[in-house]
């Protein structure tokens, strides 16, 4: 059963293609990309300009209807299905412009396309934006940050988006993702969806709020529905409450064959409402394992690039998404490519619809389990090293560990994992690290149980960056480095990070920052009294490779 969904956050159409041909079908796991929107938007490099339509012309900073059309046909041969992100609440925010293909238009003048008419006038003073997220009528008929809402309660304007949605529909695209759901009364959606010439796959951004009329079960009837709740649940029990929480799904959440799920999107990374590339000890990847392994739900998995700390920057490298191995390169983080998330949408569809079994918690940050006869996942998700023998329903037999490494000819490219005749495995798990075995996978690894390399599992997602800085002191002063990064302090000088003099008069530290990723810095001195000395202008400049480790050596200016 594949049911995993790559978003291709900002990814050309060209790129998309040939990450299909290269990995994504190759792999054979994954069984939608999702892309960016492809109508005609208002120009501007900000990511969110894809997001404020000005026609249905297939034109965007992604590529052209031909390329769109390619890269359709390009995915479909290498076996993977194609979602299209699209806009059916609203059109621009701008007041007038030409939008990429060159079409002219004002906030509610769209020529050819809509006219004043077409658009909700809520009546709002100043400028018809929601206000109050607790009245459903504001929410369904104002305008959400500016952009002029469509009317989709009329015929024309609903017959326009199905006419568009068609069109997508025609050139082979296999499902919808439909921006901003919550902000159209589902009656008008459900309308709009019952004119698709063919039955599609369709997911729902509907996010949920408290104390908010708007349900995210409303919209479950026209297909699956962004689970928000989900996410949020995610990032607080890896970052504190505890993944035992995660047993099962809260019993509010929606029901999990309309559930799409996901660890982070391309807004919740910027907002700090999920995990995200930069989150701290690996919870991250540990988070991907978790969702790819349990049963709850439909996944998608984003593949984005490393500035997102920017809320407003577009892709790095002109959109053109470029990975390597499991790495991604010129800014690109690749997500989908990771070993942990690769080998994990192998263990999801090995086991398919298999019930979690075998259920342990040793600590609040410690959890186990099995999915029928077919699969078994262990994360350790605390500081200290968890020593055990698990209880599993599988078969005896020696399993390759899929996040580690993959299965060639009865061998492993990582370690593997012993099951006894009574289904037992003993195992020590490092801290902040996982191991996952399936039927599918059966061999023998370069070590069996002890051997499990934490380190392998987000091989290329960060580099280790040694920091050298040659500076003479006093007793009672200490040397930190402080940047342009969340790792560094984001310039704050209250979280700068210090160095150890154990070389003096070298300071030394050793920093994880994500990969390809570029950045300034400087070194303070910090004074017994509390003072603080900044080196010199200019900042200073850096950007890391794609793996591994690198040095620093800088002398205090």
């Amino acid at each position: 059963m594949k049911d995993v969904i790559i978003q291709m956050f900002e990814w050309t159409w060209d790129s998309i293609a040939a990450e299909c041909t290269n990995f994504i079908g190759p792999a054979g796991g994954f069984v939608h990309v999702s892309s960016s929107p492809p109508q005609e938007h208002v120009q501007g490099t900000q990511w969110w300009t894809d997001y404020q339509p000005v026609s249905y012309i297939l034109t965007s900073k992604r590529g052209n209807r031909t390329q769109f059309q390619n890269m359709i046909n390009t995915c479909h041969t290498a076996g993977v299905k194609v979602i299209a992100d699209t806009i059916f609440n609203h059109m621009s925010g701008a007041d007038s412009g030409v939008g990429v293909a060159g079409s002219n238009f004002t906030h509610y003048i769209y020529p050819g396309t809509y006219q004043f008419q077409d658009f909700h006038h809520c009546g709002l003073e100043p400028n018809d934006d929601i206000v109050d997220f607790t009245n459903r009528l504001e929410v369904q008929t104002c305008q959400l940050l500016g952009l002029a809402d469509l009317a989709t309660d009329t015929e024309y304007v609903r017959s326009r988006l199905a006419e568009y949605a068609n069109d997508l529909i025609s050139l082979g695209v296999d499902g919808f993702r439909l921006d901003a759901s919550k902000h159209i009364a589902a009656t008008d959606l459900a309308n709009i969806t019952s004119r698709f010439r063919k039955t599609s796959y369709i997911t729902q951004e509907v996010i949920w709020g408290a104390g908010e009329p708007i349900q995210p079960s409303e919209y479950a009837g026209i297909g699956d529905v962004q689970e928000f709740r989900y996410t949020a649940a995610v990032m607080n029990a890896f970052l504190g409450s505890g993944i035992s929480n995660l047993q099962a799904p809260d019993s509010s959440w929606l029901p999990g064959n309309v559930a799409n799920v996901f660890v982070a999107n391309h807004d919740t990374e910027r907002s700090g409402s999920s995990l995200n590339a930069n989150s701290p000890s690996n919870t991250y990847t540990l988070a991907y394992v978790y969702s790819l392994a349990h049963p709850y739900g439909t996944p998608t998995v984003l593949s984005s690039y490393t500035g997102f700390t920017d809320s407003d920057v577009g892709a790095p490298n002109g959109g053109v998404g470029t990975c390597a191995r499991s790495a991604g390169t010129n800014g690109w983080l690749c997500q989908h490519r990771w070993n942990a998330v690769a080998g994990m949408v192998s263990f999801r569809n090995q086991v398919g619809s298999t019930a979690l079994v075998n259920w342990v918690s040793q600590s609040s940050q410690q959890i186990a389990f099995g999915r029928g006869t077919a699969g078994f996942v262990v994360i350790n998700n605390a500081d200290s090293t968890w020593t055990s023998t698990f209880t599993t329903s599988l078969p005896a037999g020696i399993y390759c560990d899929v996040i580690a490494g993959q299965q060639t000819s009865n061998t492993c490219t990582g370690s593997s994992f012993t099951v006894s005749s009574s289904g037992s495995i003993s195992a020590t798990i490092p801290a902040r690290c996982a191991f996952a075995i399936h039927t599918g996978a059966v061999g023998t690894g370069s070590s069996a149980t002890s051997g499990l390399s934490c380190a392998s599992q987000t091989t290329g997602s960060t580099v280790s960056v040694v920091f050298n800085e040659t500076a003479t002191t006093v007793l009672g002063e200490n040397i930190f480095v402080v940047g342009s990064i969340p790792q560094l302090g984001s310039w704050n000088p209250a979280g700068a990070i210090a160095l150890s003099a154990a070389s003096y008069p070298v300071w030394s530290t050793k920093i994880t920052i994500p990969a390809n990723t570029a950045f300034q810095y400087k070194y303070i001195r910090k004074e017994s009294d509390g003072g603080i000395e900044w080196e010199s202008d200019p900042n200073r400049n850096a950007t890391t490779g794609s793996s591994g480790t690198q040095t620093l050596k800088d002398t205090w200016r």
